[in-house]
């Protein structure tokens, strides 16, 4: 199984791996206060978190961003598994997003002025799922044929 880096998932790879890693190592030293506001957010949409300490859940929080920047801008990481990895991440944002009613308008997807910011993650998950046919088309092209 070859592992090849397309040049066509370059752009997508390093715009959202810069992107998210940076938000990671940002968080990593958050204050109190971005501990409990990210918290709170994230466990008004998913109450199970509620039992995590802010803090810690905000240290969590930043070493899987810092995960998923890393996977996005290494090369080595096919972009199949660095895809996957961006899928699940914007996939939990976009949930977080549908669970908490004053992100979007009443009855509807739309994102209301305090959701804009969160809704636009969609664009993560349109480029991690790009990444995964990319990858998934590249090991069918370069898959040994079957006798």
């Amino acid at each position: 199984m070859r592992f090849a880096l397309h040049a066509r998932d370059i752009p997508g790879r390093v715009a959202t791996g810069a992107f998210i890693l940076h938000s990671g190592i940002d968080k990593w030293n958050g204050s109190a206060e971005v501990a409990e506001g990210v918290h709170a957010m994230a466990s008004g949409a998913f109450p199970f978190l509620g039992s995590i300490p802010a803090e810690r859940f905000l240290k969590v929080l930043a070493a899987g961003e810092i995960a998923t920047g890393a996977l996005l801008l290494a090369p080595i990481v096919p972009s199949f598994v660095a895809g996957a990895a961006l899928s699940g991440f914007a996939g939990s944002l976009l949930a977080m997003y549908g669970r908490t009613p004053a992100l979007h308008k009443e009855g509807s997807p739309w994102p209301s002025q305090a959701g804009i910011a969160v809704s636009k993650d969609v664009w993560m998950l349109g480029i991690g799922l790009a990444l995964m046919l990319s990858g998934a088309n590249a090991n069918e092209s370069n898959a040994e044929p079957t006798p």
